[in-house]
């Protein structure tokens, strides 16, 4: 089933790698996730400034090495996406599938994340390893057009290409997303 959620859709990917990274029936269930990890999932701006004071790792990962940023960023958290940033987070950390916090925020139309985390140095052409997407790819595929407009003014590859021979407009109109295909 890991493999089959893994093309399907990016979030279904991110939902098993937080309930364990693709864990089997009958295995222990992880831990829970550190609490800096837990505070950026929620969005939970005192909980995240109360841990940095008291010198947490801004960078600690999870087992599917998700770390913070990659959290606040999922769920669209801006300010704590900031926060995260300002505190020294690494902007290109990636998971154990090759997914970043902007491949993350692009794949979920979270257009002003993608924003912060592209002005702060994040590679706006990383490609995930389980398909091979970009976050253009992501984002075109999704029908996502706010992000894929902010990808493109940032000077976003187009030609890129996912393991299956297919590069984002070619996604955009295979799902019928006539104004994405429009724009690239």
């Amino acid at each position: 089933m890991g493999k089959i959620v893994r093309l399907i859709a990016g979030t279904l990917v991110c939902a098993s790698t937080l309930a364990g990274c693709g864990q089997r029936e009958g295995e222990d269930s992880p831990d829970e996730d550190p609490p800096m990890l837990a505070a950026a999932e929620r969005g939970d701006l005192n909980q995240i400034h109360l841990l940095l004071g008291e010198q947490e790792d801004v960078n600690e990962v999870d087992q599917c090495r998700w770390s913070p940023l990659m959290k606040a960023a999922l769920n669209g958290h801006v300010e704590a996406v900031m926060a995260l940033l300002d505190a020294g987070a690494w902007v290109d950390q990636a998971d154990k599938g090759g997914y970043t916090a902007l491949l993350l925020a692009a794949s979920n139309n979270h257009a002003d994340v993608a924003s912060l985390l592209i002005n702060a140095g994040a590679d706006i052409n990383h490609q995930e390893d389980t398909s091979g997407w970009s976050s253009l790819i992501w984002a075109a595929k999704r029908g996502h057009l706010e992000t894929v407009k902010v990808l493109l003014a940032h000077g976003t590859r187009r030609d890129l290409i996912g393991h299956d021979g297919l590069n984002a407009i070619a996604w955009a109109e295979r799902n019928g997303h006539s104004q994405i295909v429009a724009l690239l």
